[in-house]
């Protein structure tokens, strides 16, 4: 009870006040305090965040929901209302625009991923069943499909004869990471595939990657992948990086399931969420970055 106490009080009435105090010490506002004595990356983007997000002034407040095409004048604006010299400080103005490029773009991002998650897959769709073929002939390139509806799609871990069904939860954007990952680290794709279908090791290739899609979704949607995308992207995060990120997570996971070497398929959730965990805490470190380090094709 004392702690919420404390922050309501401290975020209502001291904080400013603290503000001011150590803005006529430093001849600095607090945003500027933030660009020069942080580098570029998470922790300064995290700070300015939380700055903008704290204060009374809508215009700082505003910058939060500006457009990127917009966010150069918008700077410009705080400058003005918080009275900085760009020759007295004349990184801050490119510092806070970056700033701003990563937590606009990283709300953007949220809602381009969740369209896609709620893009029903529809087998009437030629681009969805044109992407699920591709996904066969880049994981199976010496195999043909004998047919659409087949139970050869238990091959690459699906459940059915007919992957629609399994893409419910995730939408098209479960079979957009599946591919992503398997155009673009191909060899790497091939290589965990053979891993889910080891006699007793194997786990359901596809249904596993569906599932990483859902982890990578639920921490974008927390904000927790936000220290990741603040430190790898230098300016706005966009959906590439989402399904590179995706792609880290599908090695990694493989990586991790065949070294714990579980008894039996029916520990997966087990498995799944130490392996969450171990992500989580990776997400915790300011300099994090989850980045994939076999070479993409593009």
């Amino acid at each position: 009870m004392f702690g919420y106490i404390w922050q309501y009080v401290y975020t209502s009435f001291l904080r400013y006040w603290l503000k001011w105090l150590v803005r006529q010490v430093t001849g600095k506002c607090e945003l500027q305090r933030i660009c020069s004595g942080y580098k570029q990356g998470a922790t300064r983007t995290t700070k300015a965040e939380y700055s903008i997000r704290s204060s009374k002034n809508k215009i700082l407040r505003g910058a939060l929901e500006t457009s990127k095409d917009k966010l150069e004048q918008r700077v410009d604006q705080i400058m003005k209302e918080k009275n900085v010299k760009p020759q007295k400080d004349p990184l801050f103005k490119e510092s806070l625009h970056v700033c701003l490029l990563q937590i606009t773009g990283y709300s953007s991002l949220y809602i381009t991923v969740e369209d896609l998650r709620k893009e029903v897959f529809s087998s009437e769709n030629a681009e969805h069943e044109a992407m699920l073929l591709k996904l066969w002939d880049l994981l199976m390139p010496t195999v043909k499909l004998e047919s659409r509806i087949t139970k050869q799609w238990g091959d690459i871990g699906f459940q059915g004869d007919d992957p629609k069904t399994d893409f419910r939860g995730m939408g098209l954007l479960g079979l957009i990471n599946l591919v992503f990952f398997s155009e673009n680290y191909t060899e790497e794709a091939r290589q965990v595939l053979s891993h889910a279908n080891h006699p007793k090791l194997g786990y359901s290739y596809a249904i596993v990657g569906i599932n990483l899609t859902e982890m990578a979704y639920s921490l974008l949607k927390s904000g927790a992948l936000k220290p990741h995308l603040y430190n790898a992207v230098q300016s706005t995060p966009e959906l590439q990086h989402f399904h590179q990120l995706y792609c880290y997570l599908a090695y990694e996971f493989d990586k991790f399931w065949v070294a714990e070497e579980p008894e039996s398929i029916m520990q997966f959730n087990q498995y799944r969420e130490k392996f969450h965990n171990i992500v989580q805490t990776h997400l915790q470190d300011p300099d994090v970055s989850l980045t994939l380090t076999v070479r993409s094709k593009n």
